[in-house]
């Protein structure tokens, strides 16, 4: 599964910083609007070590974590929407992504300008939010041009398809995001169809300063950020883009004894990773032997074919069954053959619903 997150922001919030991070690239992060101009991809491991205590088993010849593709998006700025600034880039390349990383500033620094004049990261979000949605908003008035016609003529799907259309346009003229608003299932997935950019999961990264990190909630920037999030249905994650991109740079035991020193458990990056994760309804598998031990990323709620397809079209299309147990079952079991003992070991069909944590073998003949 190819699954992305759009880092966005204002010009100069700490979007590069960040990125740069993420994937220990260089990408350019200078001091003006408009620095990254083009879209910038990366792809992170995602953290979990529950793969290497896996490994630590079986010792395979090579250990494959999943993997999380991020993408740094040009800043955007007042009458994006109208094509102002990198505008169109910008709303062609957010539509692409999965879920939104939208990073704020949090803190003030003399040497570093804001577009907008002061640090205001209600403001910012705010003015980005009301771009998304004059962006969705002509797109949605475009379609209901296209379906009302079909819908004169009884057309079931267009008629569904229309109403949904209508109950976007208030949010919308209002400037407010579409996801987490009231809608059914079945509506869900019709506006699913549109793309709309406002329909997309967000994750709020409160930049703030290398000196207040260690204790975000003394930053009023940072707790306007929380409140305005629990009323938005987003998450927020506290980060110095700057600390992030210099502990990217450290090996793993040194990273460890960084994160102490400033009294940070979890780097930003992690968090963010797991939140994009959590976010989107990820869930991880495992396949485990003696020649590699790799995680896999499901969705949330995949049948046992569709999570053998993600390993390859031949494994779904073939699917027989999967021989599967959970990854706490070994490690406390320690070999296949104890786990069999002990009962174990199961056999599930085409209608199981893989778990996060399974360690599955499957079965199939093309």
């Amino acid at each position: 599964m190819s699954l992305t997150a759009g880092i966005v922001g204002l010009p100069n919030v700490g979007k590069s910083t960040l990125f740069n991070a993420i994937t220990r690239s260089q990408v350019e992060a200078a001091n003006y609007p408009f620095a990254t101009i083009d879209k910038n991809v990366g792809v992170v491991e995602v953290p979990d070590p529950r793969l290497y205590e896996l490994a630590a088993l079986f010792n395979p010849k090579k250990t494959i974590p999943t993997t999380f593709e991020f993408t740094d998006i040009a800043g955007l700025v007042k009458g994006a929407a109208s094509g102002e600034g990198l505008g169109n880039k910008f709303l062609s390349h957010i539509r692409e992504v999965d879920a939104i990383v939208h990073v704020v500033r949090c803190f003030k620094n003399d040497d570093v300008i804001h577009v907008e004049g002061t640090v205001d990261p209600i403001r910012d979000i705010e003015i980005i939010d009301v771009e998304l949605a004059l962006a969705d908003l002509s797109s949605v008035q475009n379609r209901i041009d296209k379906v009302t016609r079909k819908a004169k003529s009884n057309d079931k799907l267009a008629i569904a398809e229309l109403e949904v259309l209508q109950k976007c346009i208030q949010p919308l003229n209002e400037g407010k995001r579409i996801y987490g608003l009231d809608f059914s299932d079945e509506e869900k997935t019709i506006l699913k169809g549109f793309h709309l950019l406002t329909n997309k999961p967000v994750i709020y990264v409160a930049n703030l300063s290398e000196q207040e990190i260690s204790h975000p909630e003394q930053n009023p920037h940072y707790l306007s950020v929380v409140d305005y999030a629990k009323t938005h249905h987003a998450l927020v994650i506290p980060i110095s883009a700057k600390i992030e991109e210099e502990i990217s740079l450290l090996e793993e035991d040194e990273k460890s004894m960084f994160l102490e020193e400033l009294g940070i458990q979890q780097s930003g990056l992690d968090q963010i990773i797991v939140a994009s994760y959590d976010i989107l309804h990820l869930k991880t598998y495992f396949t485990a032997g003696p020649q590699e031990v790799r995680a896999w990323t499901f969705t949330s709620g995949m049948k046992a074919p569709e999570c053998a397809g993600i390993i390859h079209s031949d494994f779904e299309k073939g699917f027989i069954r999967a021989e599967a147990y959970h990854i706490q079952d070994i490690l406390t079991y320690k070999t296949e053959a104890a786990l069999k003992d002990a009962g174990k070991l199961r056999v599930e069909g085409k209608a199981y619903e893989v778990k996060d944590g399974d360690v599955l073998h499957f079965r199939f003949n093309v």
